[in-house]
């Protein structure tokens, strides 16, 4: 299996919506969420500096992540992480939260924040793992930040 890792299109966007409802259905053990709202996914297509990469197979998007860039706070915020329960446990989310790590240097932010479900066992810790510590407890969630290193 071999796995192309890219910036997203705008042509994706029903397909990461898609992971986006699976990720919340996962999350909160439930069918009943909702997607994102009608425009949501325009900002990271729009030219700026917020993206989204994503992890395909065959031409099929199998994964993804949302990244914004917050220049007045300077830190590179981590959106969205979906993978498709077919292909977890395959290295993507690390592979996608690299290529996020590797472009905030490149825009010359160091910091990255982003938030995990408590819920979310494997999800916290994996980002332990990849060096993110937990920075604030904010009731279900908790917020997690690295500062990447020159």
């Amino acid at each position: 299996m071999e796995f192309v890792y890219r910036k997203a299109e705008l042509s994706d966007s029903p397909k990461i919506a898609e992971l986006f409802i699976e990720m919340l259905r996962t999350i909160y053990n439930t069918n009943d969420v909702e997607g994102y709202e009608t425009g949501y996914l325009d900002k990271f297509f729009s030219g700026n500096e917020d993206l989204i990469y994503v992890a395909e197979l065959d031409k099929e998007v199998v994964a993804y992540l949302s990244i914004e860039v917050h220049r007045e706070d300077e830190y590179v915020y981590l959106d969205d992480l979906s993978v498709t329960k077919k292909y977890r446990d395959k290295g993507i989310g690390t592979e996608l939260i690299s290529m996020a790590e590797d472009y905030s240097k490149d825009i010359g932010i160091s910091a990255i924040v982003f938030h995990v479900e408590k819920t979310n066992e494997r999800a916290h810790e994996l980002y332990r793992k990849l060096g993110y510590l937990d920075n604030e407890d904010q009731g279900n969630r908790m917020r997690m930040v690295k500062v990447l290193k020159e």
